[in-house]
Formats: C-alpha cells, sequence, structure tokens
C-alpha cells in the first residue's frame, strides 16, 4: 500500500507536533498503570449516518484507531441527523469533563450553541469536515471544499467534452442548504461552469439543494427536474449519494450513461457507478488524513501541550474570524483512476470489485 497518498506535507507536521509526546501512553488508554491519568478525555459528535457512508463506518474507525494509539480516551457518538440529539449528546460529554469537543454539526445555529457551551466550560473545541458560521471553534480541520467543488466542475466539462453535445442543458443538486460545505462545494463548481453558461458553451439547467443531503429527496428532486427539462444531459451532483440517486432515475427513463454525473466521497457505489459509466467521477477525500490531523490537535490539547498547526487559517464568512486550521487536498478520481483509492487502502478491492464489476477492474488496471 502507497501510505500517505495525496497527503499535504503540512499534515505530517501537524501529526508530528501533536503526537510526538505520546511517548509511552502510545499503547495505554488508560486501563493499566497511571501514566495517562492526567490525559484528558475527547469528545467526538459526528452528524449521521444516512447522508454518506463516511460517517457510519469511516470516521469512526480512523477517529478511534488515532486516540488508541496516542493512548487518549475517545468517546465517539452519532446525532442520527437529530438536532435534539446532538445538544443531548454535548450535554453528556460537557458534564462528563472532556477536555476537548470535535463536532461536525447538523446546522451552524445548532453547531454554535454546543460550542458556546463548550467554551463557557472551559473546553477547547475542534469543528470538523464543516465550519460552524459565528461558531468560534478554536481549530477547523477539513478538506480545501471550494477546491472539491472546482474538480467537480472540470470533471463535468470534461465528460461533457467527450461526449460532444451542443450546449448541453446541465442540472445542479446542490448539497444540504444549512452545511456551509455545501456552499463552499457550489462556490468552486460554478466558478467552473458559470463561463460556460456565460459563453453559450452550455445550458444553465435547474438548479435545487437537496435538504440535510437526503438521498431520497435528492432523487425526487431529479425526477421532478428531468419530468421538466428532458433535454437535461448533465448533471452536478453534490457527493456520490446523490449521484447515486440521479442515476436511478436516470436508469429508469434508459439514460444512464447517456448524461455524465459527477459525485463526492469515493464511496464504493460512487467507485461502481463510475466503473459501469453511470458516473462521471467522483472526489476522494483522504479521510484518514483528515482523522489523524484533528486527532492530532486532540491529543496535544488532551496531553496539555500547544497543538501546532502549519496551513494557517480560515477566515469565517459571517463573523471574519480566522481560524487556525488545516485544509487538506482532494483528488479527482475516473475510472483510470479508481484503483489509487483502492491502493490508498481507502476502500478494498474485494469490495469495489465484485462480479458484476470484475471485468471493469481488470479493463482500468485494478488486479
Amino acid at each position: 500500500m502507497r501510505k500517505g497518498l495525496f497527503a499535504l506535507a503540512a499534515v505530517g507536521l501537524l501529526a508530528t507536533g501533536g503526537m510526538a509526546a505520546c511517548g509511552d501512553d502510545s499503547s495505554d488508554t488508560g486501563s493499566s498503570g497511571g501514566s495517562t491519568s492526567s490525559v484528558g478525555k475527547v469528545g467526538v459528535i459526528l452528524p449521521d449516518t444516512a447522508s454518506s457512508q463516511r460517517w457510519g463506518t469511516d470516521d469512526p474507525k480512523f477517529l478511534k484507531a488515532a486516540f488508541d494509539a496516542a493512548g487518549v480516551p475517545v468517546d465517539i457518538q452519532n446525532a442520527q441527523g437529530d438536532k435534539s440529539q446532538f445538544q443531548t449528546i454535548a450535554d453528556g460529554m460537557i458534564s462528563s469533563g472532556v477536555k476537548v469537543l470535535i463536532i461536525v454539526n447538523l446546522d451552524s445555529g445548532t453547531g454554535k450553541a454546543v460550542l458556546d457551551k463548550a467554551k463557557a466550560a472551559g473546553i477547547a473545541t475542534i469543528d470538523y469536515d464543516r465550519l460552524t458560521l459565528s461558531g468560534g471553534a478554536n481549530y477547523y480541520v477539513s478538506f480545501d471544499n471550494v477546491k472539491v467543488g472546482e474538480l467537480q466542475g472540470q470533471g463535468l466539462v470534461d465528460c461533457l467534452t467527450e461526449k460532444k453535445y451542443t450546449k448541453p442543458v446541465v442540472a445542479e443538486l446542490n448539497g444540504s442548504p444549512t452545511d456551509n460545505n455545501a456552499t463552499l462545494f457550489a462556490q468552486g463548481y460554478n466558478s467552473v461552469l458559470d463561463p460556460k453558461y456565460a459563453d453559450g458553451t452550455f445550458t444553465k439547467g435547474p438548479n435545487q439543494s437537496v435538504p440535510n443531503w437526503d438521498n431520497a429527496q435528492g432523487g425526487t428532486i431529479f425526477e421532478q427536474m428531468l419530468t421538466s427539462n428532458k433535454k437535461i444531459q448533465g448533471v452536478l451532483a453534490a457527493n456520490d449519494g446523490l449521484g447515486n440517486a440521479v442515476i436511478s432515475v436516470l436508469k429508469k427513463n434508459k439514460l444512464n450513461g447517456q448524461v455524465p454525473v459527477t459525485g463526492q466521497d469515493a464511496t464504493v457505489q460512487g467507485l461502481q457507478n463510475i466503473l459501469a459509466g453511470d458516473q462521471c467521477m467522483t472526489v476522494y477525500k483522504a479521510i484518514k488524513q483528515e482523522a489523524d490531523a484533528a486527532a492530532g490537535l486532540a491529543v496535544a490539547i488532551a496531553k496539555g501541550q500547544k497543538p501546532t498547526t502549519a496551513t494557517g487559517t480560515t477566515t469565517d464568512p459571517e463573523s471574519k474570524a480566522a481560524i487556525p486550521s488545516v485544509l487538506l487536498v482532494p483528488k479527482s478520481i475516473t475510472a483510470a483512476t479508481v484503483k489509487d483509492v483502492i491502493a490508498d487502502g481507502f476502500v478494498t478491492k474485494d469490495a469495489v470489485c465484485t462480479s458484476a464489476f470484475a471485468a471493469a477492474c481488470t479493463k482500468n488496471g485494478i488486479s
């Protein structure tokens, strides 16, 4: 396996700064001896398991592994899309005395309320993956989300150019309007697509956001788009789940493979859709790098040290506060580069290359 594929050098510096003090605690989670008695506990609140598989499988796995390796106790819980539950989990973690709270907000309002409570209790806070607008988190760890959108936009341009369509109608299925990341993704892909609309290369079609990244609702929205505009020839879908919802509708209308569809997250389903020719591309975000970067910050704080960040700051668009940040580099994935995601260990060949996709895997160099 190629370790650290697509890594940002600064993350290595961050991890070193945050994890170097682990020392003898690296294999000690506090169950024996007394070496971790002064180490604070870390709380992590994830948003749901419906919008993307990552929140139910990838992030919990990578985060737990990073904290276990550092000998730092961690409590990872998922709010399952429920704002009240999100706050209840946070209240429990705060009252239990966590030293660091890492959150992926469901929306900025709920997230800010939780961050305010944590700060009032003297708890350090980290926004993970999504920035909480006006939340005032101490740190922010994510990917360059505008770049994610740019890759999606350029991927769709490349696929439509290959199709040689004349002034193709492009539909946009955006992420949740309450997720700042969705705003950043759209900023990125519209920076690529808007000039194409302006010069007449592409035709701007229906454009709608999907509440809570709900895939079923996304499918319904796209079906309505297609019913009202039969000439849609390209779809900018903001992630693989929405992309698959679009593809399901296209299949019903015998249009799959003819209408390029984008995605994001490099899910097994998304990669299989790419290999099948039903999805144009996805964006791979190396979640292990993101989890390790957040853990590096939290571990340092939990051990009473000052975290080291090496990638600058992010300006909160509402409060204008400059938040120390780590922003990682995403990568565009097409059929020819699905093998890179597998080589990086994010998904397995066995999961992707089932019998229905075996020939496509061989064709694209996955062995």
